[in-house]
C-alpha cells in the first residue's frame, strides 16, 4: 500500500469520524431557534390581548431564554406588567426590560387591531346571550354588531319596552362605549293572548335552577355595573336568592333587576344582598 492511499484512507476516517458532530450542534441549533419563536410569539399575543398592553407599541426578541423587551409606555406599572408577562412564558429564563416610561406617551387605542377585534366580539356575543336569556327580549330578529366597543342594534321589536329592555342591556355590558339602538316596533307580531300562551309554555318547560343559576351569574359577570364576584347566586324552584355585598343601592337594584329578567325566574329574594 503506497504512502497516498495510505494517506486517503487515513483521512476519510477522520471525516467519517466528525461529520455527525456538527449535524448534531445545527439540530439543536434549529430546536433553540424555533423554542425562541414560539416564544417571541407566545409574548407578542399575549401583549397584543392584553387591555393594559396592546395600545403601546411594544417589540420582544427571544435568544436561547433570553427575552429582550423595547418599546414605550406611558405608565412604570404597564413595563412591570410587560416583565411579568414574559416571565410567565415557559423557556423564559431571564427578561432584559428595555422598554422606556414616557408620561406623554399617548398609546394608540381603537386601531382596529387584534385585541380590539377579540373584545369586539366578545362584547357582542355576551349581548346576545343577554338578549336570549332575558324572558321580555326576542331576541330571534336582533343582530347585534360591534366596533371599537361601539355597539348597533338591528332588526325588530315586539314593543318599545323591549327596544328598551335591549338597549338597556346592551349599554351595561362591559367594554361597550355607546349604543346606536336601530330596532324597528313591530307591535303586531305577537298579540297579549300569544305573549300569555308563550309565557305558560315557558314556564311548563320548567328551566332548570342549575340552568337559572348560571345565566344569573354569567349576566352579572357580562354588567359593567355589578361586580359578579362579591355576590352568590342560588335558585330553588325558579326562587332566586342573592347574597353578598355590593357598593351601592344602584347596584343592588340592577343586580336584583337582572336577576328578575332571566327567563324561568319567578322572584328574586335578596334580604341578604348588603351595602
Amino acid at each position: 500500500m503506497n504512502s497516498s492511499y495510505r494517506q486517503f484512507i487515513f483521512a476519510s476516517a477522520i471525516l467519517m469520524t466528525i461529520t455527525p458532530v456538527p449535524s448534531v450542534f445545527a439540530a439543536d441549533a434549529v430546536t433553540t431557534s424555533l423554542d425562541d419563536v414560539r416564544q417571541e410569539s407566545q409574548i407578542a399575543t399575549s401583549y397584543a390581548l392584553n387591555p393594559y398592553l396592546r395600545a403601546n407599541d411594544l417589540k420582544v426578541t427571544v435568544q436561547k431564554g433570553k427575552a429582550v423587551l423595547t418599546g414605550k409606555v406611558d405608565e412604570k406599572i404597564s413595563k412591570e406588567l410587560a416583565s411579568e408577562i414574559a416571565r410567565g412564558v415557559s423557556g423564559i429564563t431571564d427578561v432584559d426590560n428595555q422598554i422606556v416610561v414616557e408620561a406623554n406617551y399617548l398609546p394608540h387605542f381603537g386601531h382596529g387591531g387584534f385585541g380590539d377585534k377579540i373584545d369586539d366580539a366578545s362584547i357582542s356575543a355576551a349581548i346576545r346571550s343577554k338578549l336570549q336569556w332575558n324572558k321580555d327580549v326576542d331576541s330571534v330578529g336582533t343582530d347585534v354588531s360591534t366596533k371599537n366597543g361601539r355597539v348597533t342594534l338591528t332588526g325588530n321589536a315586539d314593543s318599545q319596552a323591549a327596544k328598551d329592555i335591549a338597549n338597556r342591556l346592551a349599554m351595561n355590558t362591559r367594554g361597550v362605549t355607546s349604543v346606536t339602538n336601530n330596532l324597528k316596533i313591530q307591535s303586531n307580531q305577537m298579540t297579549d293572548d300569544d305573549k300569555a300562551r308563550a309565557k305558560a309554555e315557558d314556564e311548563s318547560h320548567n328551566i332548570s335552577d342549575s340552568w337559572i343559576t348560571a345565566k344569573v351569574k354569567s349576566s352579572f359577570m357580562y354588567s359593567s355595573n355589578i361586580n359578579g364576584g362579591d355576590i352568590d347566586v342560588s335558585t330553588n324552584n325558579g326562587v332566586v336568592t342573592l347574597t353578598g355585598k355590593v357598593a351601592s343601592g344602584i347596584e343592588r337594584s340592577l343586580a336584583i333587576e337582572t336577576a328578575q329578567n332571566i327567563r324561568g325566574v319567578k322572584s328574586v329574594t335578596s334580604k341578604a344582598l348588603l351595602f
